[in-house]
């Protein structure tokens, strides 16, 4: 759990103004791949795939900058080994839904942190289709 109780949104998703006066630090993952059983067909459910997520969590890291303590920040490894996990037992139709359990995953271990995500599935079956498939979703900002 993070030590300091300062949580604020991201700069970036704030209207101009009030990006001077938020806090600017963040732990970012990206590129987290996961093999997960979500899609409407069938097969997806059942054979799963490859997604591949970005996270943002805004925190004050100062505390740890000045420390250099792991509990005065959040533990990223921990983070990304919950979410390995999740994604092996998780069953479910649309990207929606799983980003909405990443956001319900991720307060269960850090409380209301400001987070921002972009969750790719990364081959659609779609005929013809060669691109990327995503969403991208804001929480506590």
């Amino acid at each position: 759990m993070f030590a300091s109780s300062a949580i604020a949104p991201c700069p970036s998703e704030l209207p101009f103004p009030l990006r001077k006066l938020a806090l600017s630090d963040a732990i970012q993952v990206r590129g987290l791949r996961l093999w997960a059983h979500v899609g409407v067909l069938d097969f997806e459910r059942k054979e799963g795939q490859w997604f591949e997520l970005d996270l943002e969590l805004c925190v004050d890291l100062s505390a740890a900058g000045r420390s250099d303590a792991l509990g005065d920040t959040l533990d990223y490894s921990q983070l990304i080994i919950s979410l390995q996990i999740q994604a092996r037992e998780l069953s479910c139709q649309t990207l929606e839904h799983y980003s909405e359990r990443i956001f319900e995953h991720i307060e269960e271990l850090y409380g209301p942190v400001p987070i921002s995500l972009e969750l790719r599935k990364c081959q659609a079956p779609v005929s013809g289709f060669v691109g990327v498939v995503a969403v991208r979703r804001s929480r506590n900002i």
